[in-house]
C-alpha cells in the first residue's frame, strides 16, 4: 500500500503531512511512502531526509496521485478552495484522501470531493476521546497557534512582558487577557506567564476555570448564566445574540485594562462570535495589542481583518489566519504524528479496514463509494447531500 504525500499548494502553506521520522513506523505496518519532490523543503525536511528513511521521491505531482492508494495532505479542497480545485481531476475512484477539509465551514466542497468517488477523511472532525488523542490535529495545531500568538503580541507591544527591577526603576508587567481557554488559549496563558506577564483568562465554560488557575492565571468570572454552553466533545456551543451582548458589556472593563488581548473563541462550523467591539477597542490604551485567532472565521474583534495587522484607535489588531503554518518544522512534526496514528488505526496490519462501528472512523469519514456518508455534513447539506447507498 502506497501513501502519497503531495506538496501543499495553499498560498503560504509550508507544512507537510508526513515527515521522515514517521516513515519507519508506517513501513513496519507494510506501507510505502511516495513524496512529491520538495514537499517538505519549506518545513525543513529535504528530499534526502525522506530517502534516508526509506521513502521514494516522485518526479511529479501527477505521479504521486496516480501511484498512491492513500493521499496524506494538510489541506483538502475545503481548506484549499482555489488551488485545491486543480487536484480534483487527479483523484482516482476508491482512493483514500486524508487531511483537514474545513468540512463544517465549507460543506459544498465535500460534494466536489465526492464527485471523484474518493474515500475522504477530515482530520479536524476527530472525536475528542481518549483513544483519539494521538490523532487530534486541532489540539496539535492549537498548541502552536497559542504559543505563536503570544510571540506575535510581544513583538507588537511597545513594552516588555515581565516585571523587572532595574537601576532605571521598576518595569511593571504587561497585562494579558486570553479569551477562550481551549487548547490554544491554555497554551497562550502558559507562554505569557513564562514571559512574566500578569495573565487573566475568560471562558464561558466554568469547567475550564481549574485549568486556568493551574497555569497561574486569574479566571475572569462574569455574572452570566452558563447553562448548555458546552457540547459533548467539550467545545463551546454557540449562544444567542442577547448572551453575547451581555458578555461584551461585562468584558468591556477587563479588555480596557489589558495591554494584550488574545482571543480564541470559535464554534466549529459557525461564524466566530464578536466579543470585542469597536467601542471596546477605543477604550483600550494606545499601544495595546489584540491577536485574534478566530480571524479566519470572521473574528472575535469587530475590526479584525484576515492576515492583516491594522491600527485602530491606537490599538494594533492582528488577524493571522494560519499561525501554526508559520512554525512549519514542528507543526509538520505534530501533524505527521497525528496522521500516522490515524493511518495505523485504519490499517494496523497494512490492510485497510473501514469500520463504521468505530467512532474515530465514523466521525471523520466524509465520503465513500460516491456518497456523502458523514451525518453532520449530510445534516448541513440537507437534500443536496444526495442519497446514501443504503437508501437506494
Amino acid at each position: 500500500m502506497i501513501i502519497g504525500v503531495p506538496k501543499e499548494t495553499y498560498p503560504g502553506e509550508k507544512r507537510v503531512a508526513l515527515i521522515p521520522a514517521a516513515i519507519p513506523a508506517l513501513a513496519k505496518a507494510g506501507m510505502e511512502v511516495l513524496v512529491e519532490s520538495h514537499a517538505g523543503a519549506e518545513a525543513g525536511y529535504p528530499d534526502s531526509a525522506y530517502t534516508d528513511k526509506g521513502a521514494k521521491i516522485a518526479a511529479s505531482r501527477i505521479e504521486v496521485f496516480e501511484s498512491s492508494q492513500i493521499l496524506a495532505q494538510i489541506r483538502l479542497l475545503g481548506a484549499n478552495p482555489e488551488q485545491g480545485k486543480t487536484d480534483l481531476p487527479l483523484y482516482k475512484p476508491g482512493q483514500l484522501v486524508i487531511g483537514m477539509a474545513e468540512a463544517l465551514s465549507h460543506p459544498h466542497s465535500i460534494r466536489d470531493l465526492n464527485s471523484r468517488k474518493v474515500t475522504a477523511f477530515a482530520m479536524e472532525l476527530m472525536p475528542r476521546i481518549t483513544r483519539a488523542q494521538s490523532m487530534d490535529v486541532l489540539s496539535s495545531m492549537g498548541t502552536i497557534a497559542g504559543y505563536k500568538a503570544v510571540i506575535l503580541a510581544a513583538e507588537s507591544l511597545p513594552r516588555m512582558f515581565p516585571m523587572l527591577m532595574t537601576a532605571a526603576g521598576t518595569v511593571t508587567p504587561a497585562k494579558v487577557l486570553v479569551i477562550g481557554a481551549g487548547v490554544a488559549g491554555l497554551q497562550a496563558i502558559s507562554v505569557a506567564r513564562r514571559l512574566g506577564a500578569a495573565v487573566q483568562a475568560y471562558d464561558l465554560r466554568p469547567t475550564v476555570k481549574e485549568q486556568v488557575l493551574s497555569l497561574g492565571a486569574k479566571f475572569v468570572d462574569l455574572p452570566l448564566k452558563t447553562v448548555n454552553v458546552e457540547d459533548t466533545s467539550g467545545y463551546a456551543k454557540s449562544q444567542d445574540e442577547d448572551f453575547y451582548r451581555q458578555q461584551r458589556e461585562l468584558l468591556a472593563k477587563v479588555v480596557a485594562s489589558s495591554d494584550v488581548v488574545i482571543s480564541t473563541a470559535s464554534v466549529p462550523g459557525k461564524k466566530a462570535p464578536v466579543l470585542i467591539t469597536t467601542e471596546m477597542v477605543a477604550k483600550m490604551n494606545p499601544g495595546s495589542v489584540i491577536v485574534d485567532l478566530a480571524a479566519d472565521r470572521g473574528g472575535n474583534c469587530e475590526l479584525t481583518k484576515v492576515n492583516q495587522a491594522i491600527v485602530a484607535h491606537g490599538v494594533t489588531i492582528n488577524g493571522p489566519e494560519n499561525l501554526a503554518g508559520t512554525v512549519p518544522y514542528h507543526a509538520s512534526q505534530m501533524y505527521a504524528k497525528n496522521i500516522s496514528a490515524f493511518l495505523l488505526h485504519l490499517a494496523p496490519n497494512g490492510e485497510l479496514k473501514i469500520d463504521m462501528k468505530d467512532e474515530i472512523t465514523r466521525d471523520t469519514l466524509l465520503t465513500q463509494g460516491g456518497a456523502i456518508v458523514n451525518a453532520r455534513i449530510r445534516e448541513i447539506l440537507g437534500p443536496l447531500a444526495g442519497r446514501r447507498p443504503e437508501d437506494a
